[in-house]
């Protein structure tokens, strides 16, 4: 089974970036950031401090 984590955005729509309590994937933490599909369907780095985690997988990639 493969699970990732989840995190929930807390801070303020971006359009086309990130939405506002709405739950993202992490593909997987590279230097404490969080991969993450945003919005616009492309995946970048964002930093941790704006989310919640909602799923944790021990098994996330760590990079």
């Amino acid at each position: 089974m493969n699970k990732e984590m989840k995190v929930k955005w807390l801070g303020k729509t971006d359009f086309l970036a990130l939405t506002n309590n709405k739950i993202y994937d992490v593909i997987y933490i590279e230097r404490g950031w969080y991969r993450i599909i945003d919005d616009s369907g492309d995946d970048y780095l964002y930093h941790p401090d704006m989310f919640e985690i909602v799923e944790w997988d021990d098994n996330i990639v760590v990079k």
